[in-house]
C-alpha cells in the first residue's frame, strides 16, 4: 500500500505536467513595422506559419495571431505569444535586423506588424508605427492560454489607432 500511495503524486505530476504553464519575458523592447518599411517593402515574411504562405497579417486572436518579427533564436519559429500591451496574440513569422543586434546584446526585442498585407501606407504608416512605439519595455507571455482578452481593433488601417495600445495592462493579469 505504501508504494501505491507514494506513486500517486508522481502519476499526478505526469498527468498535470503535460500542460505547460505560461511564463513571462520581462523588459522586452516593442516596436512596429509594416508594408512600407519591411525589407523588402511588402508583406513577405521569412517563415510560413499557419498557412499564410509567407504573408504577414492576423487579427490578434489565438486562432489568427498577428505577425511579429524578432531575432532568430529569441523565440521559436511560429511560436505564439501574448502581448498584454496590445491585448493580442502574436506569432513569430518574420526576422528583424535591429532585433538581431539587440538580441546579440542580451535585449529581447519584437517588431509587430501593423496594417494591411496588400496596401502600402507610406510615410503615414511609418509615422503611425513611430507613434505606437512608446520606447518602454514590456512583458511578453510565452505559452499563453488560448482564452486571454483580445482587442481585434486595427493598429493602422489608413489611420493610426494609438487608443488600441494598453500601457497599463500587465502580464500579471494573465500569467
Amino acid at each position: 500500500m505504501k508504494n501505491a500511495i507514494t506513486s500517486i503524486p508522481f502519476v499526478a505530476s505526469l498527468v498535470f505536467g503535460l500542460s505547460s504553464a505560461c511564463s513571462t519575458v520581462s523588459n522586452s523592447q516593442v516596436t512596429f513595422y509594416g508594408y512600407p518599411d519591411n525589407d523588402p517593402p511588402g508583406a513577405d515574411t521569412a517563415h510560413d506559419c499557419g498557412g499564410r504562405n509567407y504573408q504577414a497579417g492576423g487579427l490578434g486572436t489565438y486562432d489568427d495571431p498577428l505577425t511579429f518579427a524578432t531575432a532568430p533564436g529569441e523565440f521559436d519559429v511560429c511560436e505564439i505569444v501574448y502581448l498584454p500591451l496590445l491585448k493580442k496574440y502574436l506569432r513569430y513569422e518574420d526576422d528583424c535586423a535591429q532585433c538581431e543586434s539587440d538580441w546579440d546584446n542580451g535585449q529581447y526585442h519584437i517588431d509587430i506588424w501593423t496594417g494591411s498585407s496588400t496596401d502600402d501606407g507610406g510615410q503615414n504608416q511609418i509615422d503611425c508605427e513611430d507613434q505606437l512605439t512608446s520606447g518602454g519595455n514590456y512583458d511578453i507571455i510565452r505559452q499563453p492560454g488560448s482564452d486571454y482578452e483580445v482587442d481585434q481593433a486595427a493598429l493602422y488601417d489608413g489611420s493610426c489607432h494609438p487608443e488600441n495600445v494598453f500601457e497599463d495592462n500587465k502580464a500579471s493579469n494573465y500569467c
